[in-house]
This record gives C-alpha cells, sequence and structure tokens, in this order.
C-alpha cells in the first residue's frame, strides 16, 4: 500500500508541476523567438541594403565625375566655336579690306 501512496503523491506533484507550466509562457517563449529571428533577418537586409547604397553612392560619384568632365569639355568646345567663329570675323573682314584696296588699285 505504502508504494501505491508514493505513486499517488508522485502523481499528484507532477501535476501540480505541469499545472503550474502556463501555455501563455510557452507562447512568450516562442513569439520571442520568431521575433528574435525576424530581428536577425531585418539586420541581415540592412547590411544587404546598406552594403547597395554604398555602391549607388560609388557609382553616383563616378557618374557624376563624369558629367563634370563632360560639361567641361562641352564648354571648351563652347569657348574654341567661338574663338573660330570670331576668327573667320576677322579673316572675313581682313578679305573685305583687301577686296577694296585691290578695287581701288583696279581703279
Amino acid at each position: 500500500m505504502n508504494s501505491i501512496h508514493e505513486k499517488e503523491k508522485k502523481l499528484e506533484e507532477a501535476l501540480e508541476k505541469l499545472n503550474l507550466i502556463n501555455p501563455q509562457n510557452l507562447n512568450l517563449k516562442e513569439t520571442i523567438s520568431n521575433l528574435d529571428q525576424q530581428k536577425n533577418q531585418l539586420e541581415i537586409e540592412k547590411k544587404e541594403l546598406e552594403i547597395k547604397y554604398e555602391e549607388l553612392q560609388q557609382n553616383y560619384q563616378i557618374i557624376k565625375s563624369k558629367i563634370d568632365t563632360l560639361n567641361s569639355q562641352k564648354q571648351t568646345e563652347a569657348k574654341k566655336e567661338l574663338e573660330f567663329s570670331d576668327k573667320i570675323d576677322e579673316l572675313n573682314q581682313e578679305t573685305d579690306s583687301l577686296l577694296e584696296e585691290i578695287d581701288k588699285w583696279q581703279m
């Protein structure tokens, strides 16, 4: 009989311990675990986005530098065109002067 009472007592103690386990606590642990996994995933994604952002920044600087170079070249070419146009105007004026001189001499 003693062993039955002891077994019964042990079973009651085990049931009390099981009843103390709160299923909400299990859900809380699971929720915390899920949140931790999501946090880790978000950190990975953040690092990937930071790397992509840095690459975009570098590409932006390269493209900006190329555009600045092209604009500088365009300005230089525009100045050369203007100088060339001025030289042509000067030559036209000299040519007109020379033609006038030739006309004077022919008269």
